[in-house]
C-alpha cells in the first residue's frame, strides 16, 4: 500500500511540474511574458484550493477509493489535454481542469494513510510518500528536455497522462478502504493496523467549526511554507536559464539536483519527527519543533542565493534550502490525524487550501517583480519574511490538542497540558 501512496505522490507532482519544465518553449511558442505565465501557473490554485476540502470531505464520507478514482480520471483529461493547447486561455483551462482534479487527491490520501498507518509511524509515511512527489519534481526537467530534444513539449504532457490512467487501474483492482477486507493482509499486519474509522455517506454532521479551530495555526505555518516552497516548483528551472543564461540542459541538471535535495529531506522530516515522538511521547517536540526548525533553515540558506552571483554556489545552496524547507512535510502533514482523526480527509483538505491559496499568489507575484525589476532574486526576499513568521506561529499549532480538546475542558474532565 505504500508503494501505491508513493507512485501516486511521484505521478501527481510529475503532472504537475512538467508545466514549470516546459515553460521555456511554451512561452516562445505561446508568445507569454513572464506576468502571464505566472497566470498560467497560477490558475491551477484556484480549483485545487476549492476542491480541497470538498474532496477531503468526499473521501472521509465515501472512502479514498472511490474518490481517488473519479479525481484521478480528471487530471488525465486535464493533463493530456494540455498538449493540445494553443494559446493562453486554453492553457489556463487545462490548468483549471487539472486543480480540480488535483485538488481531491492528497487529502484523500491522507484518509488512506490514516487508515493504514498508526499515529507513531505517520511522519515516515506522509514523509516518504511526499518524498515521492518531489522525485517527480526532480525527474520532470530532464525527461520533459529529453522529450523536447526527441519530440516536442506536447509530447510530455500526453505520455505523463497515460502514465497517470495506468495508477488509476492500479489503485482500482488494489486498494480497501477497511485494510481488514483486504485478502492480501496477514495475521501479524492485522494487530499492527489503526482503529478502523468507518466511511458512510449517512454518518453525522462534520464539526467543521472544530476541526477550522484546531488546524487554523497549521494552515497559516503551511502557507508559509508553501510560499517559498511554489518559488521552487514554479520558477527554479527558469530561474537558472534566465538568470544565469545556460541552455534548457543545463538549467534540467540543476534543477534536477535541487529537487532531488528535497526527496531527501522529505523522508529525513518524517523520520525526525517519528523518532522525536517515540523518544520524548511529545507531540508538540514531534511537529512543531521540526517544522520551526525547518524554516529557520530554509531561511539560513537562502540568504547565500540572493548575494551570491557564482551559479554553482546559488545551486547548492538552493539544494540546502529546498531539503530543510522540505523537511516540514511529514510532521505537517501528520496534524490533521492528530487532531481530527474521524475527519482526516477534511481537515487535510483544510491544511492543503492554505497551500492552495498559496500556489495562486505566489506565481502572479513573483512573475511581476521579474518583469518589473528584472531581478530573479527578489522573490527570495518575500519568501524569507514567509519563513520567518512561519517559524514562529509553528509555536502555535498545538497537535496535543484534538477537535475534542475544548469539550474536554467545558465538562472538567482532564485534558493534557
Amino acid at each position: 500500500m505504500l508503494a501505491i501512496f508513493c507512485a501516486m505522490s511521484f505521478i501527481l507532482y510529475l503532472d504537475r511540474v512538467n508545466l514549470a519544465a516546459a515553460a521555456g518553449p511554451i512561452k516562445d511558442e505561446l508568445g507569454l511574458s513572464n506576468t502571464t505565465l505566472g497566470l498560467a501557473f497560477s490558475a491551477f490554485g484556484y480549483t485545487y484550493a476549492i476542491f480541497q476540502i470538498i474532496g477531503g470531505w468526499f473521501a472521509d464520507r465515501l472512502g479514498a477509493k472511490k474518490t481517488l478514482i473519479v479525481c484521478g480520471s480528471i487530471w488525465v483529461v486535464a493533463t493530456i489535454a494540455t498538449g493540445f493547447i494553443s494559446g493562453l486561455v486554453s492553457l489556463i483551462l487545462a490548468r483549471l481542469l487539472l486543480g480540480i482534479g488535483e485538488g481531491a487527491a492528497l487529502p484523500a490520501q491522507a484518509r488512506a494513510i490514516a487508515n493504514w498507518f498508526q499515529r507513531k509511524d505517520r511522519g515516515f509515511v506522509q514523509g516518504i510518500t511526499h518524498s515521492f512527489s518531489r522525485l517527480g519534481n526532480a525527474v520532470a526537467p530532464p525527461i520533459v528536455a529529453l522529450l523536447i530534444v526527441l519530440h516536442s513539449w506536447r509530447a510530455a504532457f500526453v505520455i505523463v497522462g497515460a502514465l497517470t490512467a495506468l495508477w488509476i487501474i492500479a489503485w482500482a483492482v488494489y486498494y480497501k478502504d477497511n485494510p481488514r477486507e483486504h485478502t492480501a493482509i496477514n495475521e501479524a499486519e492485522l494487530a499492527r493496523l489503526p482503529e478502523h474509522v468507518k466511511v458512510t455517506a449517512n454518518g453525522g454532521d462534520t464539526p467543521w467549526k472544530k476541526i477550522l479551530r484546531r488546524m487554523s495555526p497549521t494552515i497559516f505555518v503551511y502557507f508559509c511554507q508553501v510560499w517559498t516552497n511554489t518559488l521552487f516548483f514554479s520558477w527554479v528551472p527558469i530561474f537558472f536559464m534566465n538568470a544565469y543564461h545556460l541552455d534548457i540542459k543545463k538549467s534540467a541538471i540543476f534543477a534536477s539536483g535541487v529537487f532531488f535535495a528535497g526527496v531527501v529531506g522529505d523522508v529525513t522530516g518524517g523520520l525526525i519527527s517519528d523518532k522525536v515522538l517515540k523518544k520524548t511521547g511529545s507531540l508538540p517536540m514531534a511537529r512543531q519543533g521540526v517544522i520551526a526548525f525547518s524554516l529557520l533553515g530554509t531561511l539560513c540558506f537562502l540568504v547565500p542565493v540572493m548575494l551570491s552571483h557564482d551559479v554553482n554556489v546559488v545551486a547548492w545552496c538552493l539544494s540546502g534550502a529546498f531539503f530543510m524547507l522540505e523537511l516540514t512535510i511529514g510532521p505537517i502533514w501528520a496534524v490533521p490525524m492528530d487532531v481530527a482523526p474521524e475527519y482526516t480527509g477534511t481537515a487535510s483538505g483544510m491544511l492543503n487550501t492554505g497551500a492552495a491559496l498559496a500556489t495562486i499568489i505566489s506565481p502572479v507575484v513573483f512573475g511581476t517583480v521579474i518583469d518589473l525589476t528584472g531581478n530573479w532574486n527578489l522573490p527570495f526576499v518575500g519568501s524569507a519574511v514567509f519563513l520567518l513568521i512561519g517559524a514562529v506561529m509553528a509555536l502555535k499549532m498545538r497537535p496535543d490538542r484534538d477537535i475534542h480538546f475544548f469539550e474536554h475542558q467545558h465538562d472538567g474532565s482532564k485534558v493534557p497540558a
